[in-house]
C-alpha cells in the first residue's frame, strides 16, 4: 500500500512539474517585452530558468550526495543573490509607464520569487536534509542587510510549512540543520519589523514540528517528563499549533522554552553554539538578543547541551583576544550555567590551560564557582584532578572524560591554583567543610609532588602550599597556619631529606590545636590506608600523618582497627613504610602486654626478616628485641622456638651488621628463656654450625656476638666450654674440639646435622668460612673425631671436601633458604 501511495505521489509531482514548466514557458513569452522595461528583474527571472534546470537535472542523476548538495548550494546561492537583490515591488512598479506594464511587472516579480521558492520545494521534497539550504539563506541575509529580508523569511517559512506537512507520520527525520536554523529564526522573531517577526515565528513553529518527528521515542519520554515537572509542552495539539506563532513573537522566554523542550540534545547544542557566535556580531542589537536567548536557554535546558568543553574553550579564546568584550558578562554567565549541569566537563576544561593562570582564566574560575549549589561538585572534580602527579602521564585515569593537551600533565598544578581562588569564596564554606580531609591530604601530596616538579622545571611557584594555607585559614585554623610558619614548616617541603618531617609538623600542629575536623579526618585516613595506594609516596605520607594524629589523640596501644594497619604495613613493598610501621610498633613496647593480638603482631615483625631491604631487617631486629624485653613470659614461651628459628637464617646474612645482631639477639633470647631451655635445645644444637664458623668472621662485631651467644649456649647445655671463649684463652681449634667433644658425648645424634650444615659453607666466597668449615669437619682436629673415620661414609665426605677446596669460589651462598627454614645439603652418600 505504501509503495502505491509513493508511486501516486511521484506521478502527481511529475504532473505538477510539467504544468509548472508549461506555465513558466507561457509566462516567459508573455513577459518577454519586460526585458526592456525592467532589465534587472528580467535577468533574474531568466537566470532562474537556467539554475533550476541544472539543479533539477542534478537532482535526477546518480551523483555522490555530498558533491550533489555542495554543487546545488553554490547554484542556489547565485540564484539567491540575483533574486533578492532586485528592487522592492514598489520600485519595480514605478518602472512601468502604463497600467498594463505595472501589472505585468508585478506578476513577473511574484513569479520570479515563486520560481525560486518552487526550486527549494522540489529539493526539500526529494531530501529533507536539504533544509540545510534554509539555514544558509538565513545566514546570508544576516551577512548582508541589503537583501529583501521580509521576502526571504517568507520563503523560508513556506518551505518549512511544506516540510512540516510532509514529515507527519515519519518515524525519524534527517535534518541536522534545525538547531542552527532555529537560532536564526529565534533572533528574527524579535525583529523590529512586525511582518518579519510574524513570518519568523511561523517558520519557527513549523521547524519545531519537524523536530518533533526526529525521534518519536525521545518525544514520548520528553512528554512524560513535562507532565511530571509541571512544564507545558507547547506543541501538543493542532489548536496549540495555530496559537503558537502569536506566542513566539517577541517573547524570548516562550521561544527558548519551546526550542529547549523540543530539540534533541545535538540540535539544542547547535542552537546554543549559534547564539554564542552571535555574541560577537558587529550588530549590537543582534548580539543583545542572542545574549538574552542564550542565557534563558541555558537557565532551563543546559543539561541537554553536549559540547560543553568546546563552548568553554571558545569563550576563553574570545575573552583572551578581547578582554573588554561587550558580551563579557554574558560569556561568564554561560560558564556559570554550564557548570550547574556539567561541572566535571567545565572544570576539566578550565584546568587544561597553561600554568600559571592568566586573568581571563581566573575570571572563568570565579564564574564556575559563583554558585553554592555547584560548589560540592566543583570541589569533587578538583579532587579527582589532584589525584594526578604533575609531570606524570598515566595510561588511564578513571572518571576522566578527556586527557590534558599538555604532555607534562600540569592539571594538578592548575587545580591547586584554582583552589587558591575558590576556597575563600563565601559560598564555598559549607562545601569545603564537607571535604576538608580530602582537600588536606590531596594538597599535602601535591606539596610533596611539587618538590620533584621544581627539580625538573625550576619553577618555584608553590600553589599547593598556598592552597593548603588558604584551606587552613578558611576552615578556622589560622592558629595552625601561624604555628607552622613559626616552625619554618613550609621551607622543609623544598628539600628531599626533610619534606617528610614537614608532613609530621602539619599533623603535629593540627593535633596540638585540637582541630575540630579530627573525626572525619581520621575516618578518611583510615579509608586511604585500607585502599590500595596509587603511589608509594602516598603511602609514606599517609602513614606519617595517621601515626602522628593517633599519637596525639590515643594512648598506646592503638585500637585494634589501627593496629591491623600497622601489622600490614610492616611487610609493605615500600621499605620506608615498613620502617615507619616498625618504628611505631617498637614504641608500643611498654604496653605490649595490653595488646589483644600480640602474637600476630610479633609474627608480622618476624616476617619482616625476609625483606630484601637491609634497613628493614635491621629495624625489624631492633623492634622485636624491644618488644621481647617487655613481653610476659607465658606469651614469650609460646613463641620462643619460632623466634629463635627465625634468627638462624640471618646468622649467615651477607651484611655484617645483620649477622651480628641476629647472633646477639639469639643469645639474648636464650638468656631470657633460661627457664625453658628444654624447649630450645633443638634450635640451639641445630644453630651451632654458624655460631662456631663465624667465630672466625673478619668483622669483630660478628665474632664478638658469636662468643657471647656461644657462651650462653654452652652454659645452657651444661658444657664446660664457656671459659674457652674468653679473649685470653680463645683458640678456634680448641673451642671446636671442646664443643665437638661435648656434642659427641651428650648429643651424638646431632653430629650428622652439624656436618651437614657445615658442608653448606664449603662453597662460600669467604675464605675464612671455607677454612673454619674444614677445621670443624675434622681437617685438623684430633681426639674424639677419629672415631668417626671408621665409617666409610666419612672417608667419602673428606674426599668431597678436598675436591671443593680447589674448586673456584662462586658467588656468596647462604646456608639457609629465604623461608627461614634450614637448607638441607644434597649429598650422594649418607652420613652416619
Amino acid at each position: 500500500m505504501t509503495s502505491k501511495n509513493q508511486k501516486a505521489s511521484k506521478n502527481l509531482r511529475h504532473s505538477k512539474d510539467k504544468v509548472t514548466s508549461l506555465q513558466i514557458l507561457q509566462s516567459s513569452v508573455k513577459w518577454h517585452h519586460m526585458e526592456n522595461v525592467a532589465a534587472c528583474l528580467w535577468d533574474a527571472y531568466s537566470g532562474l530558468f537556467g539554475d533550476q534546470a541544472m539543479i533539477l537535472a542534478m537532482n535526477s542523476s546518480y551523483v555522490d550526495p555530498l558533491l550533489q548538495f555542495e554543487t546545488q548550494l553554490k547554484i542556489i546561492k547565485s540564484s539567491f543573490k540575483m533574486v533578492f537583490s532586485i528592487p522592492s515591488l514598489e520600485e519595480v512598479k514605478e518602472m512601468g509607464d502604463r497600467e498594463d506594464d505595472k501589472e505585468d511587472l508585478e506578476n513577473l516579480y511574484q513569479n520570479t520569487l515563486n520560481l525560486f521558492e518552487d526550486t527549494l520545494l522540489i529539493l526539500v521534497s526529494k531530501d529533507l536534509y536539504k533544509l540545510q539550504i534554509l539555514k544558509d539563506m538565513a545566514e546570508w541575509i544576516n551577512e548582508d542587510s541589503s537583501y529583501l529580508q521580509e521576502r526571504v523569511v517568507l520563503v523560508v517559512s513556506r518551505v518549512l510549512s511544506f516540510a512540516s506537512r510532509r514529515v507527519r507520520g515519519y518515524a525519524s527525520v534527517d535534518a541536522p540543520c534545525l538547531g542552527v536554523l532555529a537560532a536564526e529564526l529565534s533572533l528574527l522573531c524579535c525583529h523590529s519589523d512586525p511582518l518579519i517577526t510574524q513570518q519568523a515565528a511561523s517558520g519557527l513553529c513549523h521547524l519545531l514540528c519537524i523536530a518533533k518527528c526526529q525521534n518519536a521515542g525521545t518525544e514520548r519520554k520528553r512528554s512524560t517528563v513535562c507532565e511530571k515537572s509541571g512544564d507545558h509542552c507547547l506543541l501538543n495539539t493542532p489548536s496549540d499549533m495555530e496559537f503558537l506563532p502569536n506566542v513566539l513573537q517577541r517573547d524570548k522566554t516562550k521561544i527558548t522554552q519551546s526550542v529547549g523542550l523540543t530539540l534533541l540534545p545535538s540540535l539544542l547544542t547547535d542552537f546554543v553554539w549559534s547564539l554564542l557566535m552571535r555574541l560577537s556580531s558587529p550588530n549590537n542589537i543582534i548580539a543583545f538578543r542572542a545574549s538574552t536567548m542564550l542565557k534563558l536557554t541555558l537557565e532551563y535546558h543546559a543539561h541537554k547541551v553536549t559540547m560543553v568543553s568546546k563552548i568553554v574553550d571558545t569563550i576563553y579564546k574570545q575573552l583572551c583576544e578581547n578582554p573588554s568584550h561587550v558580551m563579557k558578562h554574558t560569556m561568564l554567565r554561560v560558564v556559570t550555567l554550564l557548570t550547574r549541569t556539567s561541572p566535571k566537563k567545565v572544570v576539566f576544561q578550565l584546568m587544561d590551560y597553561p600554568v600559571p593562570a592568566d586573568n581571563t582564566l581566573i575570571l572563568m574560575w570565579h564564574a564556575a564557582g559563583s554558585e553554592s549549589s555547584v560548589a560540592p561538585h566543583v570541589l569533587k572534580t578538583i579532587l579527582l584532578i589532584l589525584k594526578g602527579k604533575p609531570g606524570e602521564m598515566q595510561d588511564s585515569l578513571k572518571e576522566r572524560r578527556r586527557f590534558s593537551l599538555d604532555t607534562t600533565n600540569m592539571m594538578p598544578v592548575a587545580a591547586s591554583q584554582a583552589l587558591c581562588t575558590l576556597l575563600p569564596v563565601g559560598s564555598y564554606r559549607k562545601a569545603v567543610a564537607q571535604v576538608f580531609p580530602q582537600l588536606l591530604m590531596a594538597l599535602m601530596l601535591q606539596l610533596c609532588y611539587s618538590r620533584d616538579l621544581r627539580l625538573v622545571t625550576g619553577n618555584r611557584t608553590l600553589y599547593a602550599q598556598d592552597a593548603l594555607r588558604v584551606l587552613l585559614t578558611c576552615s578556622g585554623l589560622q592558629q595552625v597556619d601561624a604555628a607552622l610558619k613559626r616552625k619554618n614548616c613550609w621551607s622543609r617541603f623544598s628539600h628531599a631529606p626533610s619534606h617528610h618531617y614537614g608532613v609530621y609538623l602539619v599533623a603535629k600542629a593540627l593535633s596540638e590545636y585540637n582541630f575540630p575536623q579530627f573525626p572525619e579526618t581520621l575516618h578518611y585516613l583510615y579509608k586511604l590506608s585500607v585502599e590500595d595506594p596509587r603511589r608509594s609516596e602516598d603511602s609514606i605520607i599517609t602513614v606519617i600523618f595517621l601515626t602522628e594524629i593517633l599519637n596525639n589523640f590515643f594512648k598506646d596501644p592503638f585500637p585494634e582497627e589501627f593496629l591491623v594497619l600497622f601489622r600490614n604495613w610492616v611487610n609493605d613493598a615500600n621499605p620506608t613504610v615498613s620502617k615507619l610501621s616498625l618504628q611505631k610498633i617498637a614504641s608500643m613496647a611498654p604496653v605490649i602486654n595490653e595488646i589483644e593480638n600480640v602474637c600476630s603482631l610479633l609474627v608480622s615483625v618476624l616476617d619482616a626478616f625476609l625483606s630484601k631491604d637491609k634497613t628493614v631487617i635491621i629495624r625489624a631486629l631492633i623492634t622485636l628485641r624491644r618488644l621481647l624485653i617487655r613481653l610476659d613470659k607465658v606469651t614469650y614461651s609460646s613463641l620462643c622456638t619460632r623466634i629463635a628459628s627465625s634468627y638462624c637464617p640471618l646468622m649467615d646474612h651477607s651484611d655484617g651488621g645483620i649477622r651480628s645482631m641476629a647472633i646477639q639477639h639469639f643469645g639474648e633470647l636464650l638468656r631470657d628463656m633460661s627457664e625453658y631451655t628444654w624447649m630450645l635445645n633443638d634450635v640451639i644444637l641445630r644453630g651451632l654450625a654458624p655460631l662456631i664458623l663465624f667465630l672466625e668472621d673478619t668483622e669483630i662485631r660478628v665474632a664478638q656476638a658469636c662468643k657471647y651467644t656461644l657462651a650462653i649456649c654452652v652454659s645452657e647445655l651444661n658444657w664446660p666450654t664457656w671459659h674457652l671463649l674468653k679473649d685470653e684463652f680463645y683458640s678456634f681449634e680448641v673451642v671446636v674440639l671442646s664443643i665437638c667433644s661435648n656434642l659427641l658425648t651428650s648429643h651424638e645424634n646431632y653430629i650428622t646435622y652439624l656436618i651437614s650444615d657445615t658442608l653448606g659453607f664449603l662453597r662460600s666466597s669467604r675464605v675464612y668460612l671455607r677454612r673454619s668449615s674444614v677445621i670443624l669437619i675434622a681437617g685438623r682436629v684430633p681426639g674424639p673425631w677419629h672415631q668417626l673415620f671408621y665409617c666409610s661414609s666419612i672417608l667419602v665426605t673428606v674426599s668431597y671436601i678436598k675436591s671443593k677446596m680447589f674448586a673456584p669460589a662462586p658467588a656468596t651462598t647462604s646456608t639457609y633458604q629465604s623461608t627461614g627454614k634450614e637448607k638441607q645439603v644434597k649429598r650422594s652418600h649418607p652420613i652416619p
